[in-house]
């Protein structure tokens, strides 16, 4: 336990929150194209709600079509019912998760700032990150117990051979988890700021860590490799989603949430390291 905690603390000097932070705080410019003073209107509520706390400072990387400036933006939206040209994207109202959805795929590098600039992002882009580094880790999981089984696995942010132990490896990549969602969800990053996060964090490493190696010893024939993964991606997933709530609303899981949650989590992370289980080459 010691030696994983230096381990842990090595890694750290891999996390870069102030280059994170660097990329959520990028400036976005969004045009808006519309008929009439109501639908610009609708657009920019749309991206920035007049109760968002960061209302004043957003809507102003928000400019309407012929308003002057001539500003350099960086996407362009249309309202309803209006000729929307390629590469624009058309404001849908009766489906505005549609609208983000579009946005988002086509503007992958630009989620981050976008997430913490415009509220309408925010949810969509944290559920990604959390989504994305639970998959990083339940995979982690069970190519550290037989690594033949998950050949060529993924290009990790760090060296897989950088961490002696998956606790070191997990612990960090949930560390970097919530610096992104701190920053997706317009917060504070970094250690001194999110010591809550992180004690949270480096608390819940050693116990679910310690079942899943439990597991994948007790059943033959690589077996246990499902359960070791499964809770990789169900721990990960709930620490992620309780990380989502608190910046959004400043609340916490209770212990009944929370068990709902890893329940569901796990039920998902069974099938996702059973998809990770290939016959050697």
């Amino acid at each position: 336990m010691i030696k994983t905690a230096r381990q842990v603390r090595a890694a750290l000097s891999l996390l870069n929150p102030a280059e994170i932070r660097r990329r959520s705080t990028q400036r976005v410019v969004i045009g808006l194209v519309a008929e009439n003073e109501g639908a610009y209107r609708e657009l920019e509520e749309f991206l920035v709600p007049a109760t968002s706390p960061w209302a004043a400072p957003s809507i102003e990387s928000v400019y309407r079509a012929g308003a002057g400036g001539d500003p350099q933006v960086d996407l362009v939206m249309y309202s309803q019912g209006l000729p929307c040209p390629r590469g624009a994207f058309h404001h849908r109202r009766e489906d505005p998760h549609w609208t983000v959805a579009q946005i988002l795929r086509e503007h992958e590098d630009l989620n981050l700032p976008l997430a913490r600039q415009f509220p309408a992002f925010r949810k969509p882009v944290v559920e990604k990150i959390v989504h994305n580094i639970s998959v990083e880790n339940a995979a982690f999981a069970v190519a550290t117990a037989l690594p033949n089984i998950v050949p060529n696995l993924f290009e990790l942010p760090w060296a897989i051979g950088e961490f002696a132990s998956d606790t070191a490896f997990l612990t960090m990549n949930q560390m970097r988890m919530a610096f992104l969602i701190a920053a997706a969800s317009g917060g504070e990053v970094g250690l001194a700021h999110q010591k809550a996060e992180m004690a949270t964090i480096v608390g819940g490493a050693f116990g679910w860590r310690a079942l899943a190696r439990e597991l994948a010893g007790k059943i033959p024939l690589g077996g246990g490799l499902i359960p070791k993964g499964a809770i990789a991606y169900a721990g990960t997933f709930v620490v992620g989603m309780g990380l989502e709530r608190f910046h959004r609303a400043k609340l916490r899981y209770s212990a009944a949430e929370k068990d709902e949650a890893y329940r569901s989590a796990f039920e998902r992370g069974k099938s996702l390291a059973q998809s990770f289980r290939r016959e050697p080459r």
